[in-house]
């Protein structure tokens, strides 16, 4: 199940626009997960996934020729071992990039509408969503801010906790009052 986001084409526009700042920057999201294959293929298959589709054919995307690795390292009590890479990597990765993105794009069109704030919502259904998040759903944030603060920690939790974390749902979109 795929993040639900309601996406026109002025939507992808400015996702397009984030996602192009990230390629010239060169900072597109290095995950440990993907394989050499799915680290070069990436930003292209973001790119196709913002221009015509959904997290949910990236994560069908990623989960093909052998885009993920098989196994990841990880440490229990200080002592470092390899492990399976969880069943839903693909998704996970796949719905957290997207939705930055998408995040992004709707700061980015609010400012550009003149708007000022975007406001928080649930994007994805989850069995047991942190107290955090549930507090946080329609509440305002400045889109300024929150547009830096995501650009400026690449594939890493944001100062302002948007998004929510892996597999939170947690995103952010323009005011519905202010949606055209």
């Amino acid at each position: 199940m795929g993040l639900l986001l309601d996406i026109d084409e002025v939507d992808r526009r400015f996702m397009l626009e984030e996602l192009s700042r990230d390629v010239t920057e060169g900072r597109i999201y290095p995950s440990p997960r993907l394989s050499p294959t799915g680290t070069a293929d990436f930003p292209g298959l973001l790119r196709e996934a913002v221009a015509e589709h959904d997290d949910t054919w990236l994560a069908e995307q990623l989960n093909s020729r052998g885009r993920l690795r098989t196994h990841e390292m990880s440490q229990r009590k200080g002592v470092p071992y390899q492990k399976t890479l969880p069943w839903n990597a693909a998704e996970t990765l796949a719905e957290g990039e997207f939705n930055r993105l998408y995040i992004r794009g709707q700061c980015l069109r609010a400012l550009h509408e003149g708007a000022t704030e975007v406001e928080i919502f649930r994007a994805k259904a989850v069995m047991d969503p942190r107290p955090d998040s549930e507090f946080r759903i329609g509440t305002a944030v400045d889109a300024g801010q929150l547009l830096g603060d995501i650009r400026n920690h690449v594939g890493l939790d944001t100062a302002l906790r948007v998004p929510g974390g892996p597999n939170s749902g947690i995103s952010a979109r323009l005011a519905r009052v202010a949606r055209r």
